[in-house]
């Protein structure tokens, strides 16, 4: 397998902030997600990454990911070997080697959590992941766009209990798993979605890492050169600048395995005047600027620091924080009509249909 880069503890920095804007609010504290990979590489060695192309077609790729709600992940930190505790019970399950690991999407914490797995087994880290973004629910991956079953599945806490899922369909699997993790305290670790690498090249969301590191990057420099983060990151996705403003409200609850919501800002500068309000349900679901929706799932929403760019999770909101929220295209696999079904505004039982968002210029 052609290994086309290292990364050592200097690039996850870059990859966690990068993460934190394509989770869109969700995916957990991305400064915790960062500890974890630095730890896990100094401790075992860098991470070496495969590109999705050069994955052999009889490879065994198998993502991982933290599942429950965000606010529960800033208080109940993992262990530490949960994750590779999953990856190798599934391993045995599954009865052959795997061959690489992958991540199940981009977030704070679950872009961190596959260099964890893969530091510690020594395998390689494809660049790529399931989603483009962070969505709340186990079913809405590419994977299971194309078919790919997310069980046999292994899901882990940090009190050492394991539960294997085979389930008839992967909407079961994401609501028996998420049962369970409510049990397990609302939050836990999970190994899903084995896949040859055939299938992986069919389905992976590619060059995410890498499109994370790009993202923390340019908001350093940005800063370091004294330029202006948030231009320079909308430039960057070609994400439309929706508005910007002060939180005035937050409706903030942890249900179901899941922090659901809303938030709502006053307009500063340009947008004085105006109000925009956004729904959450782990990640931002859907935008609303004085009474109309602008912006829906799968299309992505991200609430950024109005001077330094970096991601807000909405789990970290908070009264008077000033903010730009940022707008821009989903990977085309959630353009599909499949794609609208499985994470469109339908699904969340928002009344309103998707409409496109395209790139900014």
């Amino acid at each position: 397998m052609k290994i086309f880069r290292e990364v050592d503890v200097a690039e996850i920095e870059d990859m966690a902030a990068g993460g934190a804007v394509l989770g869109t609010g969700g995916g957990g504290d991305p400064y915790i997600g960062k500890l974890m990979a630095q730890q896990a590489i100094r401790k075992f060695g860098k991470v070496k990454l495969v590109r999705t192309e050069d994955l052999p077609d009889d490879a065994l790729v198998v993502p991982v990911c933290m599942m429950g709600a965000p606010t529960v992940m800033t208080e109940k930190l993992p262990q530490g070997d949960e994750l590779v505790n999953a990856f190798v019970a599934l391993e045995k399950l599954l009865g052959r080697k795997i061959d690489a690991v992958l991540c199940g999407e981009a977030g704070g914490v679950n872009s961190m959590t596959p260099f964890v797995v893969a530091a510690a087994t020594g395998l390689p880290l494809v660049d790529g992941d399931g989603m483009g973004r962070a969505f709340p629910e186990l079913q809405m991956e590419t994977f299971a766009l194309a078919g790919v079953s997310a069980t046999p599945m292994v899901l882990c806490d940090d009190k050492g209990n394991t539960v294997t899922f085979e389930t008839v369909s992967n909407r079961w699997t994401e609501r028996l798993a998420r049962a369970a993790t409510v049990e397990m305290g609302g939050s836990a670790l999970l190994a899903f979605y084995s896949m040859s690498g055939a299938k992986a090249k069919e389905c992976v969301v590619r060059g995410t890492l890498t499109l994370c590191e790009s993202i923390g990057r340019t908001l350093r420099e940005a800063k370091a050169n004294h330029g202006e983060p948030v231009k320079a990151l909308a430039s960057l996705l070609q994400a439309h600048n929706m508005f910007e403003g002060r939180i005035v409200d937050i409706e903030r609850r942890t249900v179901g395995g899941f922090a659901r919501g809303k938030v709502i800002l006053n307009g500063t500068d340009d947008w004085k005047g105006h109000e925009m309000s956004i729904d959450f349900q782990n990640e931002f679901l859907l935008a609303m600027r004085d009474g109309e929706v602008v912006v829906t799932t799968p299309d992505l929403i991200s609430l950024v620091d109005a001077e330094t760019g970096l991601a807000v999770t909405t789990d970290s909101l908070r009264y008077g924080q000033r903010l730009v929220c940022l707008a821009y295209p989903c990977n085309p696999m959630w353009r599909t009509p499949l794609g609208i079904e499985v994470a469109g505004p339908r699904y969340f039982k928002y009344d309103v249909d998707y409409q496109p968002l395209a790139a900014a210029e």
